[in-house]
Formats: C-alpha cells, structure tokens, sequence
C-alpha cells in the first residue's frame, strides 16, 4: 500500500494534502466526531484565509515562496493536528479534556504556524521567505495576534502566540508560560503534528536534499559568517544533509517527541486501531535513507514532488538565490 501512496497525499492516502479544500473537509469531519454539534466556521474561515495568505491573495503580502515549507506541508500538519486533537480527547478522562474552544485555537495555530516565512508587500530588504528561517516562528505570533480577532478569537492570541513556539526553537520551551496544563498539551501535540508530518512525507528524503538545504542556507542555517569572518560550515551541500539527517531523527525522536512532547504522537492511535501511521512512515524513510547511505546510492532517491507556491518556478529562483548565498559567503 505505501507504494502506491501518491505524492501529495497524507499518509492513509487518503486526503489530497496539497488541497486546502480536501483537508478542510477531513478536519471538519474530525471536529464533529470529537466535538459533536459545535461549530466549525471559524476553522473554516482560517483554512479560507490560508488559502488567500499562501496563494498571494491577502493584501500586502506575497505569498508563500518557501520551497520546502510550501502549502502542502502546513495542511500535512493541520490534519496530523486534527488527528491528535481527537484522539487525545478520546484517551483521557473529563477534567483534562481540551474542549472544543481550546481545539478551535490550536487548528487555526497550525493552519498559521508557518505564516512567518511568508513576505510582506513592504519589505524590500528579503528576496525569500527562507531568509527568516531562525525567527519565523516569532513571526508567526506576531501575523496570529493580528489574525485571531478578526475571527472572534481575540481572547486566545496570548495562548496562540506562546503555543506556536512548540514548533520552533528560537524560545526554550521550558521558558514558554502558560497558565493552563490544557494550553501546554496543545503545544505538544502542535510541535508533535509539525514533526510526524514533515517525516512521514513520503517524499521527505528529497525535499530535504533539493528544498530544504537551499532555506537552509538562505536562512544561515547551513553556513554562516561569525564575526570574525570566519565561516561555519553545518552542512555542504543537499547530499550532506542528507547523511545528519539519521542523527537527527533520533535526536529529535529522543528529546522531542519521546521526552519534552511526552510521546504525544500516540494520541493518533485511538483513530487508527492502535496503530501509527506517522511513526510507520517515518520508520521506512529512515531505513530506506540507510540503504542509500551505505553505498551513497543517490540514484535511488529520484521522486520528484510537486510543489505548492505562490509561483511560478519557485525551485528555480530558489536554487539561484542559494548559489548567490553561497558565492557571496566564499567570496568573503
């Protein structure tokens, strides 16, 4: 059945996750399995407003131009969020459930968590939404607490904007205050659901190689000047990425998922019999990233997924934007 999984479809292949349309519907029949009878139309109005901010429809902005953290990633990751919501709601007792006001916010978080990579009309300083790569994510917090008023949620930014940094690392997340244990088990199942669904993309391994290095060096995540002059180099190239990226599996499995998250990605289970399908997929990346890595057979990685931007030939752009980075680093 995985190999049949198409490209741009989550990991049942089930739901067309480049579709903002096909992902709005599955998340609305999960609400109303875990919160029968309640309105869904504010999630509904954020999933249009999504739509309108990464197609470069909303005012003063351009759209989404990140070639990794395209469209199709941040709907991966509100449908794994909606996912755990529910099953959460399902495995514990009354006192600690989150409710369906609580839920509303932490989807319409998700569905924005990545809002901080995308251009203002009025920056004439970045050419890419990469280049905030190691601070979009207070970004982010900053487009939800303009964002969340307009749709009735004005009460929920100083929760929204702290929960969103479970998806970054630019705050330690024992430093993030929050009142409530319900608010901070939102922020673990957000920094689970950002997690699992990049992983168990079935086309993760080349994404990383062809889209994410490039946000990585645009964004002085890959190379950088220190102050000195010098240059760090963390990773080389695409392929060199590619070999710390089993490292970082574990790493991030061990102090994320398992340890600051509490293994909140079991909270998919109940949906699914038992079984994960997150933690399956990202189980054979891993093991067929191994294979690759043995003999470095790069031949075996040529999927060639669709990408969801504002643009047309974003890659490209991209890749051009890079080797100017990467020229200019050298150069100094």
């Amino acid at each position: 059945m995985y190999d049949l999984r198409r490209n741009d479809y989550d990991v049942t292949n089930t739901v067309q996750v480049s579709s903002t349309p096909a992902v709005s519907q599955a998340v609305r029949e999960l609400f109303a399995e875990g919160w029968p009878g309640e309105s869904f139309e504010r999630v509904a109005t954020a999933f249009e407003q999504f739509e309108r901010l990464f197609s470069g429809h909303m005012p003063g902005y351009h759209g989404v131009d990140t070639v990794y953290h395209d469209r199709q990633h941040t709907l991966d990751m509100t449908l794994a969020m909606a996912r755990l919501l529910v099953g959460y709601e399902r495995s514990v007792e009354a006192e600690r459930r989150i409710g369906s006001e609580r839920a509303i916010m932490a989807l319409v978080t998700a569905l924005f968590h990545d809002a901080g990579y995308i251009r203002e009309f009025d920056d004439l300083t970045h050419r890419n939404g990469a280049e905030f790569t190691l601070y979009h994510v207070t970004r982010s917090a900053r487009f939800l607490a303009r964002f969340l008023p307009s749709v009735g949620m004005g009460a929920w930014a100083p929760v929204s904007t702290r929960i969103v940094h479970f998806t970054g690392y630019e705050i330690q997340l024992s430093q993030i205050r929050l009142a409530d244990n319900r608010d901070r088990k939102c922020g673990h199942l957000l920094g689970t659901a950002d997690l699992i669904a990049q992983m168990a993309d079935r086309c993760y391994l080349e994404k990383c190689r062809d889209r994410l290095y490039p946000e990585f060096v645009l964004g002085g995540v890959a190379t950088a000047a220190g102050s000195d002059g010098k240059i760090t180099v963390r990773y080389s190239s695409g392929l060199d990425l590619l070999r710390q990226t089993p490292h970082f599996v574990r790493e991030t499995r061990a102090q994320r998922l398992d340890g600051e998250f509490d293994r909140a990605y079991r909270f998919v289970e109940p949906l699914f019999r038992g079984d994960n399908p997150y933690l399956e997929a990202m189980d054979r990346n891993l093991d067929y990233l191994k294979q690759v890595l043995r003999a470095e057979r790069w031949r075996l990685l040529r999927r060639n997924p669709p990408l969801f931007t504002s643009g047309e030939n974003q890659l490209g752009a991209v890749r051009g934007l890079m080797v100017n980075r990467l020229k200019a680093l050298w150069a100094s």
